[in-house]
């Protein structure tokens, strides 16, 4: 099933499956715990990111090729950092530029797998992890990179954490219709053009291994949203580097999921 969260013409939120032509079928009860479709049909005005995420935790160098491009080690255990839940924006909306990042060019882009944790985990087996996954869905982990490496205090979270930072969507795929997420195509077409092509089996950890690493003596609450690393081909490290400018078009795909798919703008007042 694909679950979808959006904006109605009656300006009413509402989370939704079978999206086509425009219109969606009505989901009634907690997607987390027990839900029905009403076979009721409401316009989808405008896709919100498939669930208000409880937290945002991300996972770097987590493809073997692009910790290689980036001139880093094979990570022993997984990079964690997250981002800030501001960041979190939906399927067909704009990604600003801030002002700070204008003069100097320096946003990048980042496609990944996204997972939706479904239920309270704590200290769970990467033998038992997926059954704590309510789906999967696409996300771009833009990046400032200039704040990334240098203006953060070694920290990534601010230069991750800009508004609109966070794409996630268009939908959720829930779990039964994706048995392996560990091999699924993955790729980011900036303006019509290619730059990432890759498939999650060349992740260094796992999806349920990145769920079991995050669960040690940490509860991860329903809603948790982990971004699982990007392959290899990001604009910086590209000669000569490739940024991010207003009017470019970005689609983040992934195999079985669908995708997602934002426009860049500077930031306005």
């Amino acid at each position: 099933m694909q679950i979808i969260r959006f904006e109605s013409d009656d300006n009413k939120i509402y989370m939704g499956c079978d999206f086509d032509n425009d219109f969606a079928s009505v989901l009634e009860g907690d997607i987390f715990t027990d839900f029905s479709n009403t076979g009721k049909r409401k316009k989808v005005k405008k896709f919100l990111t498939p669930v208000s995420p409880k937290v945002i935790f991300c996972i770097g160098l987590n493809y073997k090729l692009h910790a290689k491009e980036a001139g880093f080690e094979l990570p022993k255990y997984p990079v964690v950092f997250m981002k800030n839940l501001g960041a979190a924006t939906g399927h067909l909306d704009e990604v600003r530029i801030p002002f700070s990042c204008a003069k100097i060019p320096e946003v990048d882009y980042e496609v990944e797998l996204a997972v939706v944790i479904k239920k309270h985990a704590r200290n769970v087996s990467p033998e038992n992890a997926l059954d704590y996954v309510l789906g999967y869905t696409c996300a771009n982990d833009v990046s400032a990179r200039r704040w990334q490496m240098h203006a953060g205090g070694s920290q990534w979270i601010k230069g991750k954490s800009f508004d609109t930072f966070c794409p996630l969507g268009p939908w959720i795929v829930t779990l039964d219709e994706i048995s392996d997420p560990d091999n699924l195509d993955i790729e980011f077409v900036l303006n019509g053009e290619t730059m990432q092509k890759s498939n999650t089996n060349d992740m260094i950890f796992s999806v349920a291994r990145i769920i079991s690493f995050l669960s040690e003596s940490a509860t991860l609450l329903p809603g948790t949203i982990i971004l699982t690393g990007t392959p290899s081909g990001v604009g910086y490290t590209r000669q000569p580097p490739v940024y991010l400018t207003p009017g470019d078009v970005m689609e983040s795909k992934i195999e079985k999921i669908g995708v997602l798919k934002n426009s860049v703008r500077l930031e306005q007042e």
